[in-house]
């Protein structure tokens, strides 16, 4: 027998990026592995003799668990005042240069306990389980010291250990110059060669490498020898890319056939077609967009022709995106990028998957995937991105188990 099977309800299995449903459709499991996908009527008996639990959601849908492929959620302190600030005209790069922004964070992070930083980043990570998600990506960053830069890694391991949900873990020590660093950018490269990516590497921390590639963090140059360097001891990178200028971090992501290019506002046709061609994903990232009141969109149609996946994630961190809806994060990136609702869904499941290297096991409902699923009361998928602050949750099920919301 299967260990669980869910019954008469609208699959969606988003292969291909769409939600066309199986209907009336089911989905079994056993070992917490995805065994059986198809409609009832093809089901090869009755189900009550086919599985030890039957779950039969009446109509409901099922789309793959949502994926939020792109956060900063370990840290400790608050960055309101910022934001205070940018009301009243301050701009984003003003704030950093001026001994605000990233390096705010890390102050309190470096202060913060283990035990801290696991509190108040299991309260944000429930409300994105409450909503559907069953794998999130977290990144270091707000440590800028190498022991600081290990706790955090080590509180995102925990935070996978003792919640239903799977974390990737991303080393982000290149996220801004620490103070102790001030214009001395180099040197601080030169430690997170030498010492910092050596010692995340050995203890088995981190699943991937990230930078920041602007002009208030790290050049190209710079970033190109964190990758080299992160290439030579066997991790992946990704990239901040052509967020607030384009300075080519597309094309750079592309060479180093980085698993994804972030933000990207300001990325030229050119730097899409790098990416096509490295089969680099876009992550778009709305709640920063809008959070910060840019207006120099994401080259959304040019990512379309070139057929670069699309994925959306929150960004949740303390200054550019303090959001912790994935469902909102669907919302924006209709309502400000104009991406449809199944592209949106595409951007949290399949694509969010390929942005973490993630797509065999991940991101859609196939035979042979892990078992995560997403139940939701509604009457069509669009309806996730249509109604802001709702969350129309009906359960979830992580590696074969159900849990109600």
């Amino acid at each position: 027998m299967w260990d669980a099977l869910w019954t008469n309800a609208k699959v969606a299995t988003l292969r291909g990026g769409r939600y066309a449903a199986l209907v009336p459709g089911a989905v079994a499991a056993q070992g917490g592995r995805i065994v059986w996908v198809g409609t009832v009527a093809d089901l090869p008996g009755g189900a009550d003799a086919l599985a030890g639990e039957v779950h039969d959601l009446r109509g409901r849908w099922i789309t793959p668990g949502l994926i939020d492929c792109h956060t900063h959620l370990v840290y400790a302190g608050t960055r309101a005042h910022e934001f205070e600030l940018r009301l009243h005209g301050a701009t984003y790069e003003e704030i950093a240069r001026a001994g605000g922004g990233i390096v705010a964070t890390v102050s309190a992070t470096r202060e913060a306990s283990e035990a801290e930083l696991v509190d108040t980043a299991s309260r944000r990570l429930k409300h994105l389980l409450d909503e559907g998600v069953t794998t999130i990506e977290i990144k270091s960053g707000y440590g800028l010291r190498t022991d600081a830069e290990l706790k955090q890694l080590r509180v995102a391991r925990l935070l996978g250990a003792a919640a239903p949900v799977t974390v990737r873990t991303t080393f982000l020590g290149a996220h801004a110059v620490p103070p102790e660093y001030k214009g001395r950018a180099d040197e601080y490269v030169d430690l997170v060669c030498g010492e910092m990516l050596p010692a995340v590497a050995g203890a088995g921390l981190a699943d991937a490498v990230d930078a920041f590639c602007e002009g208030i963090a790290f050049s190209p140059e710079q970033t190109a020898r964190i990758f080299e360097r992160a290439g030579a001891l066997g991790l992946r990178v990704k990239l901040h890319a052509d967020q607030l200028s384009d300075l080519g971090g597309a094309a750079l992501a592309a060479r180093f056939a980085a698993l994804s290019a972030d933000h990207l506002e300001y990325t030229s046709e050119a730097g899409v077609r790098a990416m096509a061609g490295a089969g680099t994903v876009a992550v778009l990232l709305p709640g920063a967009f809008y959070f910060l009141r840019e207006t120099k969109l994401p080259p959304v149609q040019a990512l379309r022709d070139h057929r670069v996946p699309i994925a959306v994630s929150t960004d949740c961190n303390p200054g550019s995106s303090p959001l912790t809806s994935i469902l909102l994060t669907l919302n924006l990136a209709c309502t400000l990028f104009r991406l449809t609702p199944e592209e949106a869904l595409a951007g949290v499941t399949c694509h969010a998957a390929r942005a973490l290297g993630m797509a065999e096991t991940h991101g859609t409902i196939e035979v042979g995937k892990v078992c995560d699923l997403a139940i939701w009361g509604v009457g069509e998928p669009a309806e996730l991105a249509y109604a802001m602050g709702a969350n129309p949750s009906a359960g979830v099920v992580k590696g074969g188990v159900m849990r109600t919301p």
